[in-house]
């Protein structure tokens, strides 16, 4: 993907290039590249995380936030200005007025699942490059269509799956003797992350103050608010809209976006779909759906946190905290090493940052971000349908099957149609 510099980043970059060009000359000197002008929509508990730990300063500078609170607006606009020493931050509730202005190169997304492709769409529409939050979408439609739209725009994008550059690169380990060939043949990945989602069953609850519950929803359907979904001003703590198909894929599409990105990057398969799709054997069960590739390698969702890894010669455990290995000798690198060496990323934001200036590819792209997401929505259609089925991933559809196809999206509320694939 060509990376997308705008006029004005080459005449930022040609300036800070005239000026170093005036001053006293002690050997090479090599020009400060352009930062980068984020607007931050959705600077709620994650959001706010991104902004502190890796996108005010590290080469990027916030100068809008949106949010549709505006307690939680005003306290993101206040932390920029603070830290980025006064530096004016404009504030709004509508993304498209961020997206919209001339200083903004590039977007952060952090907003509930359920807004993420359309907030996509605007902002590939728009040429500024892309950061955002996984699960990248809330359906397979979405995943779908961001994928042309983000190529066509000629953006640069990443999604938020930090398990391939931080955590102390014990992700980028696992992958690199995996795919060194260390366990022989991968026969099953087993991923252990949540439940599947329910229906949102909360009531009704007194409006929150300067909070737009309308804008809040989007395209999801009419509700009543609920401080469960959109928490009271400022929060510490993660909401449970990720519990409900309405707004997300549940625990297991929350961190299996991590844990299922994880090993689709181990085993090859970025960008490539499965071909089967299967329910439970044990009814009711909330875990054990899987899918199965071409070739007869499965993943299940159910068993230890992370990724375990089973092939013909051993088997590879890896989570945030741990990774081990059974023989435990498989970690341990043979004396002229692997043949494969897998590149180890500063942080997820610096690998975008330097994709921006020119640089090699993000570590997880758009057709990642959606080939991975992809693995979570068919497992909760199995989950929703509790039969076998078939899928076409170079189509993005089931075969032959209409009620299957129905769940690959919802209704969206009128002003919030998408466009055809």
């Amino acid at each position: 993907m060509t990376p997308h510099i705008s006029r004005r980043d080459f005449h930022r970059g040609a300036a800070s290039a005239a000026l170093a060009a005036s001053l006293p000359s002690f050997g090479p000197r090599r020009a400060e590249p352009p930062i980068i002008r984020l607007a931050v929509i959705g600077p709620g508990k994650r959001g706010m995380n991104l902004m502190r730990g890796a996108f005010l300063g590290n080469g990027f500078q916030v100068v809008a936030v949106c949010d549709v609170d505006e307690t939680r607006l005003q306290d993101a606009k206040a932390l920029a200005e603070k830290r980025q020493k006064g530096a004016q931050c404009f504030g709004t509730t509508r993304h498209e007025e961020a997206m919209d202005r001339d200083d903004v190169d590039a977007v952060v997304i952090a907003t509930p699942d359920h807004w993420h492709c359309h907030q996509i769409l605007d902002a590939a529409k728009r040429g500024k490059h892309i950061y955002c939050e996984k699960p990248l979408t809330l359906t397979l439609r979405e995943a779908q269509l961001v994928v042309p739209a983000v190529q066509k725009a000629g953006v640069v994008f990443q999604t938020g799956s930090q398990q391939r550059t931080e955590f102390g690169h014990k992700f980028v380990r696992a992958a690199e003797l995996i795919r060194n060939g260390r366990l022989g043949k991968i026969l099953t990945v087993h991923v252990g992350v949540g439940d599947p989602p329910v229906a949102c069953p909360l009531g009704a609850e007194e409006m929150e103050p300067g909070l737009d519950w309308d804008r809040w929803l989007g395209p999801a359907p009419s509700r009543p608010y609920h401080s469960d979904l959109s928490p009271r001003g400022v929060h510490t703590h993660y909401p449970s809209w990720r519990k409900y198909w309405e707004y997300a894929g549940g625990g297991l599409a929350d961190m299996g976006a991590h844990h299922f990105d994880i090993a689709l990057w181990a085993i090859g398969r970025d960008g490539r779909g499965p071909v089967e799709v299967h329910p439970p054997h044990v009814e009711g069960a909330k875990t054990g759906a899987s899918v199965v590739f071409e070739d007869g390698l499965r993943i299940v969702h159910g068993g230890r946190s992370g990724a375990t890894f089973v092939g013909t010669e051993g088997t590879l455990a890896v989570d945030r905290g741990r990774i081990g290995a059974e023989p435990s000798g498989l970690l341990e690198d043979p004396e002229d090493g692997c043949q494969l060496r897998m590149p180890r990323r500063k942080s997820h934001a610096y690998d975008w940052l330097q994709a921006i200036h020119g640089g090699d590819a993000t570590t997880c792209p758009v057709e990642v971000g959606a080939s991975s997401v992809a693995i979570c929505h068919l497992l909760n259609v199995a989950y929703r349908l509790r039969r076998p089925l078939r899928w076409d991933p170079s189509n993005w559809r089931f075969i032959n099957d209409q009620e299957a196809n129905a769940l690959c999206d919802y209704e969206r509320r009128a002003g919030y149609e998408l466009p055809d694939a």
